[in-house]
């Protein structure tokens, strides 16, 4: 719903790469993988942060936990610490859940299309 569309992380991937930070620098998104991807990369995270998922209430600094072996990424914050952010988040209405620093027009055809599917984690198909 934040793309709108799964967004593809071929160029984040590149760049890391291109720094010589594939092996030490992890990417956590709820954006898609093409299978270029070097580098401990966890996509497909669900939900999105366009709907609202905990990935959207991450921010710069936090800790991040990933266990590969148990398939487990945790973020150090306390469930209030959750919360708080979560209500700040919703503070912004219309805007709450949307990236902050999006440069380009999203096309009205776009944003109509984004409010008639589901997220990706409910299949990313047209809400009826």
């Amino acid at each position: 719903r934040g793309g709108p569309g799964m967004q593809e992380m071929l160029y984040p991937t590149s760049y890391l790469k291109s720094k010589m930070l594939d092996k030490k620098c992890a990417l956590i998104t709820d954006g898609r993988f093409s299978g270029g991807t070097s580098g401990l990369s966890v996509g497909h995270v669900s939900p999105e942060a366009a709907a609202g998922g905990e990935i959207a209430l991450i921010r710069n600094g936090d800790i991040i936990e990933i266990d590969v072996k148990t398939r487990k990424i945790n973020v150090s914050l306390t469930d209030e610490e959750l919360e708080i952010r979560r209500k700040e988040e919703k503070l912004k209405g219309k805007y709450a859940f949307s990236p902050e620093s999006r440069k380009r027009e999203i096309p009205s055809s776009l944003k109509a299309y984004a409010k008639m599917v589901s997220s990706a984690d409910r299949g990313a198909v047209r809400i009826i």
